[in-house]
């Protein structure tokens, strides 16, 4: 015999992946229909990167003058060398000094 909270969990799961689901669905079908030129593609190409930022500003604001070092040199070193592993590596090791001499 099932508890309703089991149902309901399993009902949220299979909910989620339904629309998980959709959403990958619907933008693979609509993407054949969207503008390949102009504004908006230039406006769909920007958006990773807005995206990225507004992942990484907040959290380097939080983190204090180390956090805005070390998102500093992680972006400096993927603008000069372009290997993504290595700048997330050096952004790393930055904050993982930084905090072994308490800063």
């Amino acid at each position: 015999m099932h508890n309703t909270a089991d149902t309901l969990v399993w009902l949220t799961i299979f909910g989620a992946a339904a629309v998980t689901y959709g959403l990958r669905i619907g933008g693979l079908l609509l993407a054949s229909k969207l503008p390949k030129t102009g504004r908006f593609k230039r406006f769909m190409d920007a958006l990773p990167g807005t995206i990225l930022l507004s992942l990484i500003v907040p959290a380097a604001l939080a983190a204090g003058p180390l956090g805005w070092i070390a998102t500093l040199c992680t972006a400096l070193c993927s603008l000069k060398t372009g290997n993504i592993f290595l700048s997330m590596v050096v952004g790393i090791v930055l904050v993982a000094v930084g905090r072994g001499y308490g800063f």
